[in-house]
């Protein structure tokens, strides 16, 4: 349905003090989503994850490579038409308390896309609050007790649900998920991601799933792939099982080193990695990004840039020069917490 071919975007920006930066936010992303498929991106905080799907949406512009969306090259499309193709595309936002109008109700919320998708499909059966009922339902939500309501009105499990219900009035045919349970109470995260995983199956609809949270990766992106990403460059990816339970590049390792572990249940052991230092995007090196901060460098490390590629005896592919598969600790599936 998606792929994209070394998608890269940069940014610049002028301080008074510290003059112009530029921030390398994307560098050549490739991945490819098939239909009813699933592919997750996990890293920590400002490595590129939500800006490759705003780009996957329409809402950003990229620098260089390609996106094809369903075959078709978006750079041979004219811009003006190439709103078509991103409508086909709808995202599911971090924040369900800034995503919806707080002075419109869900009726009105959900009214406005569907009369203007009947316009455009010149469908005329059935009425615009009948079909905002459907949507409701199929979201797991009472309708006769939503679709009144305003959005202060819900619950924070409620109004998420209500945004993933708008972006079906369009009849999306993927959805992208950034960091969709984040700002949810635990005891509704479980809910949520059932209902993204139940739309796959039911739908046919493919999911990019944005987090940070292996367990919810592993979860939603069952039978998928997993891409771990590092300040805007993909240094690890494989079949969803695969890389968190064989992590082979240290950034994936001190990732999944950062999953919290019952104490008694299992005990923090050596093999648990820590970055060496904070995330820094100023710095820029020759050799892998992941240097300055990894337990394992060396001078090969620091002075060439390792490529994504499969070495032997590893499954997944993985930019590192010393691939070492480790178990730094074992993941549950969200639905086993």
């Amino acid at each position: 349905m998606i792929e994209a071919r070394n998608i890269t975007r940069t940014y610049r920006t002028r301080g008074a003090f510290t003059g112009e930066r530029v921030v390398q936010a994307l560098r050549g992303v490739d991945f490819t989503l098939p239909k009813g498929g699933a592919v997750s991106f996990i890293g920590e905080s400002g490595c590129g994850k939500t800006t490759l799907g705003k780009i996957l949406t329409g809402l950003e512009t990229f620098d260089g490579g390609e996106l094809v969306i369903d075959g078709v090259e978006l750079s041979k499309v004219p811009e003006r038409r190439r709103a078509q193709y991103f409508r086909r595309i709808q995202m599911i936002h971090q924040d369900p308390y800034s995503a919806l109008n707080p002075t419109r109700t869900i009726d009105q919320i959900l009214g406005d896309p569907l009369r203007m998708r009947a316009k455009e499909t010149g469908d005329r059966t059935g009425s615009v609050l009948d079909r905002a009922a459907e949507l409701l339902e199929l979201v797991g939500l009472e309708p006769d007790g939503v679709l009144p309501k305003y959005p202060h009105q819900l619950s924070g499990g409620q109004r998420q649900r209500v945004v993933i219900a708008r972006a079906l009035t369009v009849d999306p045919e993927v959805l992208i998920a950034d960091e969709a349970v984040s700002m949810i109470d635990v005891s509704m995260r479980l809910g949520i991601l059932g209902l993204l995983r139940d739309l796959r199956t039911r739908l046919g609809i493919s999911l990019l799933f944005i987090t940070h949270d292996v367990a919810t990766a592993r979860y939603v992106g069952d039978g998928g792939e997993l891409h771990v990403i590092y300040r805007g460059e993909v240094i690890e990816r494989g079949a969803t099982d695969t890389v968190i339970q064989s992590p082979v590049h240290p950034y994936t390792q001190c990732l999944l080193s950062a999953v919290p572990v019952m104490r008694g249940l299992e005990e923090p052991g050596p093999d648990r990695l820590v970055p060496l230092g904070a995330l820094d995007e100023r710095t820029e090196t020759p050799g892998c990004l992941f240097a300055p901060r990894c337990p394992f460098a060396d001078e090969r490390c620091t002075g060439a840039h390792p490529v994504l590629d499969r070495t032997s005896g590893v499954e997944q592919e993985h930019a590192c020069f010393h691939p070492v598969p480790r178990r730094v600790v074992a993941v549950e599936t969200a639905g086993q917490h």
